[in-house]
């Protein structure tokens, strides 16, 4: 794949990227600023055009995907923390609507900020 931001269509961005991820497999995009990370993923995600080749999931252009059915089955944690005007509880159960208390303790424990959470004043998880 070759994309060159609209906005400056004499530079690449990125130039013969050829990447390859397998069924179920979990990645992560590492690299210095500018190096592309985030431009990959708008392209995976059709924000943007490749101006050459070709994404394509199960041998099947992503230009052949519903738009909106593509991005729900791909999940992105961005490089900038959203977090929400509500509690520390509510903001982990975004991600499962009906989880339990437990569920959402396990939660932080598993994302290392548990303890962290702890220490706040005023932490209430519901």
């Amino acid at each position: 794949v070759n994309f060159a931001s609209p906005a400056r269509p004499d530079v690449f961005v990125l130039r013969n990227l050829t990447l390859t991820i397998c069924s179920g497999q979990t990645i992560a995009l590492v690299g210095s600023s500018g190096s592309g990370k985030s431009t990959c993923i708008s392209l995976l995600l059709r924000f943007y055009e490749p101006l050459s080749g070709c994404i394509a999931i199960n041998n099947r252009s992503i230009t052949d995907c519903n738009v909106k059915q593509l991005r729900q089955k791909i999940g992105v944690v961005s490089q900038e923390p959203i977090l929400f005007a509500t509690s520390i509880y509510e903001n982990i159960r975004f991600g499962k609507e009906n989880a339990t208390k437990a569920e959402i303790e396990e939660a932080a424990r598993q994302a290392n900020a548990h303890d962290f959470i702890m220490q706040l004043p005023n932490v209430c998880i519901e």
